[in-house]
């Protein structure tokens, strides 16, 4: 009877869906980076190459007001619910430390429950970084690599699930895995399940610290940055502002600007020749110039790295007939990182940067150009640290290919729009609240098309914010609020908060409106019962 009733949902969803001028629900494909720099794509003025995801956007469109919340599980969580993270983890309250533990509350389901009505067929591959297992939450396959690939990318130790090419023979790599594991499960959907639409949620680790690539990238890159991150800095502004993505004056490179938490003693002792603050170019020793440079090859390398599995992904779905009937939303996590830290086995100063014993970080200096045009980085809620590129592509849909769309969008608004196209309610049902995001379908056909948004939120380790029309509201951890035009200065280099107390006064509202509604819903919602351990997945042969 169950299944019965399935079939009747998932029949009135497809009617649902040509009703709305769409023949069917699309398959959905949401690929994340993680730390990637808002200017790092080609497609976004950046000198790396990336010509699957610049062909993707030339194909498809850009929206250039997109956001992240700063940090990864909290992208995550909103990405795949709909909501604000704060309003679904006790631990995470406006003000509070954050973490990643803790679970959510039941009305809080993630994408692929809710698409199962529709008839969908999940899988994830990648970083997952969000509470519960994979497979008891809608995903009928997972690979996820947070034990890996996130703190050693040549060493699949921690990784769970499908275990796609995880060898030891020296031959991997996580960000090539996390490829092979997508491009199995999608041909595997096609031989055997290719009557259902499929959601595919690949998070990639790369460019996460720690700096790790092939030798042979490396290679590729290690002339291109040696001169140095303010003349890269000053030709990615131009291509940005050529290109149309952000037009308004940018945001020069903030020589006081660190990483987000104290370098630790050890850290100097093991990388004697990283800096912490982006220092004119010019004043750096040699040694440091060429430390800085090879750090910035290698992130180049993995995000080139990365593209080639989206070009593998894209191919699969070619292959198999689908990639016109397929929405591909690309996305980051969050800015470019300027922390500088150490993790996994620890950095070994003689191994060659990039390699297995390498754990470097791209820090300050390469972070502030990778997020060319804006201020900051990743954690703060500056543009540095919560813009994104956003790249859609659906052939099916978009009519005017290689389009801008100026219209802000958040993370919190891909659950309603992916809702809505495959032909269910975008909004939550029975005793949910309502979603925080709002649905952009109607703007990926119309450029005129509003997202309805009365405010867009932030809050992440004390820092703040919100963003009301074009107004947006910030201030750091234990600081004074700056208020920013957006449609004037994109890159919140005129702070306007001294000049207009009282529009101040009415958004700071707007954020404690915000920050109350979630710390009562986080506060009141009794958490969701533990579902039982799904059973051990069988190795798949890539």
């Amino acid at each position: 009877m169950k299944a019965d009733r399935v079939v009747v949902v998932a029949m009135a969803a497809v009617l649902a869906a040509a009703s709305a001028g769409v023949s069917a629900p699309p398959n959905v494909v949401v690929i994340l980076a993680d730390d990637l720099g808002f200017s790092d794509l080609g497609c976004h003025g950046g000198e790396i190459d990336t010509r699957h995801l610049d062909r993707l956007a030339g194909a498809g469109l850009r929206f250039t007001q997109a956001s992240n919340t700063a940090r990864c599980w909290p992208t995550r969580a909103a990405l795949l619910t709909g909501y604000y993270a704060q309003a679904i983890r006790r631990d995470a309250l406006p003000g509070g430390p954050g973490g990643v533990d803790g679970p959510r509350p039941a009305w809080a389901q993630l994408l692929p429950q809710r698409l199962a009505a529709a008839g969908y067929r999940s899988y994830h591959s990648g970083k997952w970084h969000v509470d519960g297992d994979p497979v008891a939450q809608g995903f009928a396959r997972s690979l996820d690599v947070n034990g890996a690939g996130q703190n050693n990318y040549f060493d699949p130790d921690g990784a769970t699930g499908d275990t796609v090419a995880l060898t030891k023979d020296g031959g991997y790599y996580a960000t090539t895995a996390i490829g092979t594991h997508a491009v199995a499960c999608l041909a595997d959907h096609a031989r055997d399940h290719a009557g259902a639409p499929f959601f595919h949620y690949v998070c990639f680790t790369a460019p996460h610290f720690p700096l790790q690539a092939p030798p042979e990238l490396i290679a590729k890159y290690r002339e291109r940055y040696r001169e140095g991150w303010d003349l890269i800095q000053r030709a990615r502004q131009e291509r940005v502002k050529r290109l149309g993505i952000v037009t308004t004056p940018p945001a020069e490179m903030d020589r006081d600007g660190g990483p987000p938490s104290p370098v630790r003693e050890a850290f100097r002792r093991l990388v004697p020749d990283e800096v912490e603050r982006p220092l004119p170019w010019a004043g750096l020793s040699p040694d440091a110039r060429e430390f800085q440079a090879t750090k910035m090859a290698i992130h180049a390398a993995m995000v080139e790295a990365l593209d080639h599995e989206v070009g593998r992904i894209v191919a699969q779905l070619e292959a198999m007939g689908a990639l016109d009937d397929t929405l591909i939303l690309f996305a980051s996590d969050n800015g470019a990182s300027a922390e500088l830290l150490v993790r996994g086995e620890g950095h070994d100063p003689a191994a060659p940067l990039g390699s297995r014993k390498s754990f470097a970080c791209l820090g300050p200096g390469w972070a502030s150009c990778a997020n060319t045009p804006f201020r900051r980085s990743k954690s703060w809620v500056h543009e540095g640290g919560i813009a994104t590129p956003w790249i859609v592509h659906w052939p099916r849909r978009v009519t005017d290919p290689g389009g801008l769309r100026h219209e802000p969008v958040h993370v919190i608004d891909v659950v309603p729009t992916v809702l809505e196209l495959a032909g269910l309610p975008a909004r939550a049902e029975g005793d949910a609240p309502p979603f925080h995001g709002r649905s952009f379908a109607a703007a990926l056909g119309d450029a005129a098309a509003p997202v309805a948004h009365d405010a867009i939120w932030w809050c992440h380790q004390g820092h703040r914010a919100v963003r009301v029309g074009d107004w947006k509201l910030v201030a750091v951890r234990g600081g004074p609020w700056e208020l920013y035009d957006l449609a004037a200065d994109r890159c919140e280099t005129n702070d306007r908060a001294a000049a207009e107390p009282d529009r101040v006064r009415d958004l700071e509202a707007a954020w404690e409106r915000i920050a109350a509604e979630c710390r009562a819903l986080a506060a009141a919602s009794p958490p969701a019962p533990a579902a039982p351990a799904p059973p051990a997945a069988k190795p798949v042969a890539p």
